[in-house]
C-alpha cells in the first residue's frame, strides 16, 4: 500500500449533495488521491445518497472512496474501502468481511501502540492527530509533530496520514516528519477556491519528493 500518498480529502458534513459533490470535484481537480465520505450529521438516507453519488465521480479520476464510520455502507455500495475509530466496528471484523482489495483505515489519535494493534489486524493505513486546531473536532486531544517521526521508524510499511487543522502553512512540517496523507477539511472546503486549495496541498507533496536523498 506505498502508493498511498498525497491529499486525502474528508468531506464536510453538509446536507446539499450537490454542493458535496461539486466541491469534491474541485478537489480531485486539484489533485487529491484518496477521497473520505464523513457525514456526522447525516441520517441513513443522506448518507447512502451521498455516498452513493461520489463513488462513480470518485471512479471517473481513479480515487478511492473510503466510507467514514460504516462498514455495512460501504459493503451495500461497493466502495473502496472504510475507515474506522475506536468507537466503529472492530477493525479484524472489518478486515475479515472486507473483500479482497478494499482498504481498511484507522483512527489512532497518538496512540502508537493501538497503530501497531491496527497494522496486526490488517489496517492499510493509520490516522494520527489532531496536529493542530481544528475546527471540525476543537476538542480532539492534541499529537505532536514528532509523533509521525517515530510512527515512520516504527510502521516501516504502513501509510501514515495525518489530520487536524492542516493548512497548506502548516503541512509541509507533517510531510517532513513523515506523512503519507494529508486528511484535510475546513482549509479544502471551506474556501473559495477548493481547487487551488487541493494543488497547494498536492505541490508540497512534489516538493518534498524533489528535496528527498537520492539513492547513491
Amino acid at each position: 500500500m506505498s502508493t498511498l500518498r498525497g491529499l486525502y480529502a474528508v468531506t464536510p458534513d453538509w446536507p446539499d449533495t450537490g454542493r458535496l459533490t461539486a466541491a469534491v470535484r474541485l478537489a480531485l481537480q486539484g489533485g487529491a488521491r484518496l477521497v473520505q465520505y464523513r457525514n456526522k450529521s447525516a441520517s441513513a438516507a443522506l448518507r447512502r445518497e451521498q455516498a452513493a453519488a461520489l463513488l462513480p465521480l470518485c471512479r471517473r479520476q481513479g480515487v478511492p472512496l473510503i466510507v467514514n464510520d460504516h462498514l455495512e455502507l460501504a459493503l451495500q455500495l461497493d466502495a473502496d474501502g472504510v475507515h474506522l475509530g475506536a468507537a466503529d466496528d472492530s477493525l479484524e471484523m472489518a478486515r475479515r468481511r472486507l473483500p479482497p482489495g478494499k482498504l481498511l483505515g484507522a483512527s489512532c489519535y497518538r496512540d502508537l501502540e493501538a497503530a501497531l494493534r491496527a497494522q496486526s489486524l490488517g489496517a492499510d493505513y493509520v490516522a494520527f492527530g489532531s496536529f493542530f486546531p481544528s475546527a471540525t473536532k476543537p476538542d480532539a486531544v492534541r499529537a505532536p509533530v514528532d509523533l509521525l517521526q517515530q510512527a515512520r521508524r516504527t510502521l516501516t510499511l504502513l501509510p501514515i496520514a495525518a489530520i487536524g487543522g492542516i493548512t497548506p502553512g502548516n503541512a509541509g512540517a507533517l510531510i517532513d516528519a513523515g506523512a503519507s496523507l494529508l486528511a484535510v477539511i475546513s482549509a479544502l472546503f471551506d474556501v473559495a477556491d477548493t481547487a487551488g486549495a487541493a494543488r497547494r496541498l498536492t505541490q508540497l507533496f512534489e516538493a518534498a519528493e524533489d528535496h528527498a536523498p537520492q539513492p547513491q
